[in-house]
């Protein structure tokens, strides 16, 4: 089966890309080295296709009741030009997948789910609003989606809109022209940094990129792949479905209990209350190795000691901004106090690790 491609792909090919194969597309995975695609975008600004991601518009006087009934929160609450974190939860609490919702209107609004859970996310969804008076639209196939992240992301943006910028906090989102190019400008991301996601028609996709290329080029910005996009998130402590998050994990054992409104009828509110009352099974934990080695995901996770398993690693990097090895696992709660000690099966042996606050890392003045 051929791989879909984004409308960038010349780019990238031109770029010197390495591709890999990510949800059924042909993705950027790096253009270099990973290290300095990350290290850019913590010092200057980086810049990502990132058109696998799903894009599905819901419309109508019911999407705003439609989508409360859906999501673990209320989309409704939301102000016009807001975005927000969202769970589509199956029956039994599990999470289904993580998204963001942006209210773009009054009757409006966009929701974007990770590339490998679109189809199953919109299945979902149009299963849930029947009933209410929403259409949904997917538009993936039509939109392409740039993400320019770091601290010199807005002075890069800023001379190519007249959308001001220092008005745009985070989370919020507004229509204006990018480079003369149509865009939904939201500052919203996916890397700790502070950034913007601009999602514009298929075929500007190019063209947007080469306006900003030039706009950031003594700004230090760079191509960015989904390798140094993994790094970012790792470090941020930010989950990623199918690692931190799918359908045997509750919000509450990964941390995310506090976007849960159980105040509102949801899909799966009933299961999410009893859980919520029992306590989680387990929780997502943050690990700094303290001695050699590379925690990776599905790596064992032991206490102090003993041999027996209690846990398992989510993600695990080198991280390239802290110069320490991370990782995320999830152990049962009794072992997940910052400083308890626990150890990491790596290769045949037991490498010690303390447990930490996540995020790993944080950007100054967040």
């Amino acid at each position: 089966m051929t791989s879909q491609r984004t409308a960038l792909s010349d780019v990238h090919v031109a770029l010197g890309a390495r591709f890999t194969e990510f949800a059924g597309w042909e993705m950027p995975v790096r253009y270099g080295s990973i290290i300095d695609e990350h290290h850019a975008v913590r010092r200057a600004a980086g810049l990502f296709d990132l058109s696998h991601m799903g894009e599905l518009r819901v419309t109508g006087p019911g999407a705003a009741a439609g989508l409360a009934a859906a999501l673990v929160n209320d989309p409704g609450r939301l102000s016009v030009g807001r975005a927000g974190y969202s769970l589509l939860c199956a029956p039994d609490g599990g999470v289904i997948d993580d998204l963001i919702v942006y209210r773009l209107e009054q009757d409006a609004f966009l929701v974007v789910p990770n590339a490998s859970n679109r189809e199953v996310v919109a299945a979902e969804l149009g299963a849930r609003l029947r009933g209410h008076e929403a259409t949904l639209a997917d538009e993936t196939y039509a939109t392409s989606l740039l993400a320019i992240q770091g601290p010199a992301a807005a002075d890069i943006l800023a001379p190519l809109t007249a959308l001001r910028l220092d008005d745009l906090r985070n989370y919020r989102a507004a229509q204006a022209d990018v480079a003369g190019i149509p865009a939904l400008v939201a500052r919203t991301g996916y890397t700790g940094e502070d950034g913007f996601e601009l999602f514009v028609a298929w075929d500007e996709g190019p063209a947007l990129w080469e306006a900003l290329t030039a706009a950031g080029a003594g700004a230090g910005l760079r191509p960015c792949g989904l390798g140094a996009r993994d790094t970012l998130r790792l470090e941020a402590g930010m989950p990623l479905y199918g690692h931190e998050l799918g359908r045997d994990t509750t919000p509450f054992e990964a941390g995310l209990g506090r976007i849960v409104m159980l105040d509102h009828e949801f899909v799966g509110r009933e299961a999410l209350a009893a859980a919520d009352k029992a306590g989680p099974r387990k929780r997502l934990v943050g690990l700094t190795l303290r001695d050699r080695g590379i925690a990776r995901e599905g790596y064992a996770v032991l206490r102090t000691g003993d041999t027996a398993p209690i846990g398992v690693v989510t993600s695990g990097s080198q991280s390239p901004t802290l110069g320490v090895a991370i990782a995320m696992a999830y152990v049962p709660p009794a072992d997940a106090a910052a400083g308890t000690m626990l150890g990491i099966v790596i290769r045949g042996g037991v490498v010690p690790a303390e447990v930490v606050p996540l995020p790993f890392y944080r950007r100054a003045g967040r």
